[in-house]
């Protein structure tokens, strides 16, 4: 495929354009835009001088698309993106997470008991998208996040996710607790984890219902409210001297015993 060299400098106009839209960028993430949601992207940038198998896939699904593609040079793509992104970066329409009516939907369509994902001020983009993909790797039918002091969906966090942002349905609430009563009333068992004296050891719950497993943010934990919608208090046991996990690996355990038990049902 011939690819047009564009020139070294990117116009002010350009820029400005670029500016309108949200990047989406690295091997994973721009291949899962691609295959997910091919109709939002509106052109492709790819490294001068990278010709490889997954570079030639990439170029392959944006011709089929009739999407344009730019050859840009290193520094160019560096000035585009904050992080690493591997030679491939895709400039793209973004939907917006789905809102509390959207959730609700969501949750009343399923067919099978749901497994779920509650984090409560998660405000790192690099956990939330290692949630993003523990979610995904899981089965998760949905991840629900407050809107407020909470991160979204942005650049970083797809490409973290390894492409799972765009597979994982994603929720974005104004009152978490309000979310939390609604689930309550749907049946979910919504287990907090946290480390107060009341908790219980997480290897002793019973996950293999309809469930939302509800995790704090990195410093604080679960909020005073959160907690009181949550059925049971429960924490993972740890034999190191270090008092916590990673909210991202907290998760990724949690999920993957719900995810034993029921499949041992």
């Amino acid at each position: 495929m011939n690819l047009p060299h564009e020139s070294v400098t990117m116009s002010l106009c350009e820029e400005v354009f670029m500016s309108e839209y949200q990047l989406v960028y690295g091997l994973h993430a721009v291949e899962a835009v691609l295959e997910r949601y091919p109709e939002r992207i509106v052109e492709l940038f790819v490294l001068e001088g990278r010709v490889d198998e997954r570079i030639r896939k990439i170029n392959q699904m944006a011709n089929r698309m009739s999407l344009a593609v730019h050859v840009r040079n290193r520094a160019q793509l560096d000035k585009m993106c904050p992080e690493p992104h591997q030679g491939v970066v895709a400039r793209m329409r973004m939907a917006e997470a789905g809102g509390e009516h959207e959730l609700y939907d969501h949750i009343q369509s399923l067919t099978v008991p749901p497994l779920l994902l509650v984090l409560d001020g998660v405000t790192d983009p690099h956990n939330l998208g290692a949630c993003l993909r523990s979610a995904d790797a899981a089965g998760v039918h949905a991840v629900i996040a407050p809107k407020d002091r909470a991160a979204g969906l942005s650049a970083v966090v797809r490409k973290v996710s390894v492409g799972a942002a765009e597979w994982v349905p994603f929720f974005q609430v104004t009152n978490l607790a309000r979310s939390l009563d609604f689930l309550r009333e749907q049946g979910v068992v919504c287990v907090g984890l946290s480390r107060e004296e009341r908790a219980k050891s997480f290897y002793s719950m019973s996950l293999d219902g309809p469930l939302a497993l509800v995790l704090g943010s990195e410093g604080q934990g679960l909020r005073r409210l959160t907690k009181e919608r949550c059925h049971e208090l429960a924490f993972l046991p740890m034999s190191g001297q270090v008092e916590s996990l990673n909210v991202s690996v907290a998760a990724g355990i949690a999920l993957y015993e719900a995810v034993r038990q029921r499949r041992s049902v």
